[in-house]
């Protein structure tokens, strides 16, 4: 009799432990590349929830937004870091997502992510003047891809009207360095690990968007919003006007709501000791402002000890 009231008492306790997200507290949270803001910012994030809270989070290096929303809806990760537009594009199902994937819901918008279009050639001063270049547009299915396509669009250019290779941050400033390539997309947060690399040892350039154009671009896609990099960024001359996108963490819908809770948490009770340059653009208020995609419970849970409302599915 007590060892099955034994077994039975383990039985409910494994239950519970298994209830929400497999079980796990310990979370898989896929970003970016190496050189690149996503993984860099996203390791720190992750460090300072894993010392905070009793959920743990690691973070891997990801391949983008489209790809990083792929890896957790096959259950590969319970985290991921990915744009704005890309996110509303799966979850709508529209863009290149022949199928729509709702199975994740926002956490907390970041920071707002710069379209940078990186040159060596101070001649290239439009986006008009990538016709005809070698110009690198991210690597496939990433959210720089999605980006490059709206942004050549926006001055009446597509894939065609350019050489387009398909490289990462790192590979992409590397091709520039070596003169393989004219130009290449970036999209992070600036200032950037890649780009500030390259301009320890060459003059670099951006390629800015003029107002006509963002109006344009903003009207076929209200995801994107005017931002204007700081020369003192990268050491340009001057500023350099461009859009950007908003980096924002997202979760599958089957994490444990605890776990969301404290993802949260870890990161915005604790915003002065996050090791990151990054952590001057933290909000509560812009980490609220999704919605395109609604919140997770979790996430909905933090906002409103905070007397803030947010959508929930």
């Amino acid at each position: 009799m007590k060892k099955m009231m034994s077994l039975l008492m383990a039985a409910v306790l494994m239950a519970s432990v298994l209830a929400g997200c497999g079980g796990s507290k310990e979370l898989t949270f896929t970003t970016g590349s190496e050189t690149g803001t996503y993984y860099g910012f996203g390791t720190v994030l992750a460090g300072q929830i894993s010392d905070d809270t009793k959920t743990t989070v690691t973070a891997i290096v990801g391949k983008g937004s489209k790809a990083n929303i792929e890896l957790m809806d096959i259950g590969d990760a319970q985290l991921g870091l990915v744009q704005s537009d890309v996110m509303a594009y799966a979850y709508n199902g529209t863009s290149l997502f022949e199928n729509k994937i709702d199975s994740f819901s926002t956490v907390a918008s970041l920071y707002m992510e710069q379209v940078q279009i990186v040159t060596l050639d101070p001649t290239i001063k439009s986006v008009a003047d990538l016709k005809g270049k070698t110009v690198s547009v991210g690597e496939s299915g990433s959210g720089v891809y999605f980006n490059a396509i709206d942004v050549l669009a926006a001055y009446d250019l597509t894939l065609d009207d350019i050489n387009p290779t398909y490289q990462s941050f790192g590979d992409s400033t590397e091709a520039l360095q070596d003169g393989k390539i004219d130009a290449g997309f970036i999209v992070s947060g600036a200032p950037t690990t890649a780009i500030t690399s390259l301009a320890t040892s060459r003059d670099v350039y951006l390629v800015e968007l003029d107002d006509e154009h963002i109006e344009k671009l903003t009207a076929a896609s209200p995801y994107y919003s005017k931002n204007v990099i700081p020369a003192e960024a990268y050491g340009l001359e001057k500023d350099a006007t461009t859009v950007a996108v908003g980096a924002v963490i997202i979760a599958r819908d089957d994490v444990d709501e605890d776990a969301v809770y404290n993802v949260v948490s870890g990161i915005f009770e604790s915003v002065d000791t996050l090791a990151h340059d990054k952590k001057a653009e933290l909000d509560l208020d812009f980490a609220a402002s999704v919605t395109a995609v609604p919140y997770h419970k979790g996430a909905a849970k933090y906002f409103a000890e905070k007397g803030i409302t947010v959508p929930t599915k």
